[in-house]
């Protein structure tokens, strides 16, 4: 069998994809309170599966945010979807809430405040970030994705 069409000499596997290869990988969860740390176990194992462990701190830290909000704020499913551009992995937490928060850059909070500090943060350690609301459509449910952005510090590992 020829590695030229991904296969390993030894017929069994394909070959890994390149450190620079685009992939996605997305997990759907319930509304249930177990969910934002299912999504931050998942993250870790493809990002360390990808030599991407430089991003897993701040990765795991905005995703469990957005993962939190979806989970708190809604009343349906949510997904996590990673997407890998090199240099960049873009994170989109979608729900079924077309409610945005507030694009602009939040205000800041006070230390004593119970919550809000989710938007300050996803301000604060992401690259760049942003959401779009969806309408329902023929095609499935509405509500909303909440997205940001990491860059790989350059130079960057080979694989």
């Amino acid at each position: 069998m020829s590695s030229a069409l991904g296969i390993r000499p030894d017929g069994r596997y394909p070959e890994p994809l390149p450190f620079t290869a685009p992939w996605v990988y997305e997990l759907h969860f319930p509304c249930d309170p177990r969910s934002p740390a299912i999504a931050r176990l998942t993250l870790r194992a493809v990002l360390g599966a990808y030599h991407l462990a430089d991003l897993a701190d701040r990765a795991e830290l905005l995703t469990t945010e957005l993962a939190t909000n979806s989970v708190r704020h809604t009343k349906g499913p949510a997904s996590v979807r990673l997407q890998w551009l090199h240099p960049v992995l873009r994170v989109s937490v979608w729900d079924m809430s077309p409610d945005l928060p507030p694009l602009a850059p939040p205000p800041p909070v006070s230390a004593h405040a119970d919550g809000g500090r989710g938007m300050v943060i996803l301000d604060t350690v992401a690259d760049r970030w942003g959401g779009c609301a969806m309408g329902e459509g023929p095609y499935g449910p509405g509500g909303k994705t909440m997205w940001f952005e990491l860059s790989v510090p350059t130079p960057t590992p080979t694989v």
